[in-house]
């Protein structure tokens, strides 16, 4: 059974930093492509940044990012680990809400939920003074 479990999710002040964690367990998520979305109360789920896969080659991947994050947020893979991580830095309020982790079949990465197979639990961020 594919599953994707998430972690690194908390409470934090303006301008604080996190990283969350997505680790892929009963596959080799470097052959995925691979997304992390947010979603507010009231709010349609959003992606913020996705990395394409790592191929056979195993490299790290492209990443993107959502304007409203670029300059902040970083997506990167260990393949030793089958994790890719968000580290997010200079957090908003804005920022706030669950974030969700998803791995897909195809190369190349993508903002929309429709691209995407396997999806983590979720793990809220709250960003707060």
């Amino acid at each position: 059974q594919l599953q994707l479990a998430e972690s690194g999710g908390g409470v934090v002040q303006p301008g604080e930093s996190l990283r969350l964690s997505c680790q892929g367990l009963g596959f080799t998520l470097v052959y995925s492509s691979v997304g992390w979305f947010r979603q507010a109360p009231g709010k349609e789920r959003e992606g913020v940044s996705c990395l394409t896969s790592g191929g056979s080659s195993g490299n790290g991947g492209a990443p993107n990012y959502a304007d409203s994050v670029k300059g902040r947020f970083t997506i990167s893979r260990d393949s030793a680990q089958n994790t890719v991580y968000l580290q997010m830095d200079s957090l908003k309020p804005e920022d706030t809400g669950i974030y969700y982790c998803a791995a897909g079949v195809n190369y190349y990465c993508s903002g929309f939920p429709s691209s995407y197979d396997t999806w983590g639990q979720g793990t809220q961020v709250t960003v707060s003074s």
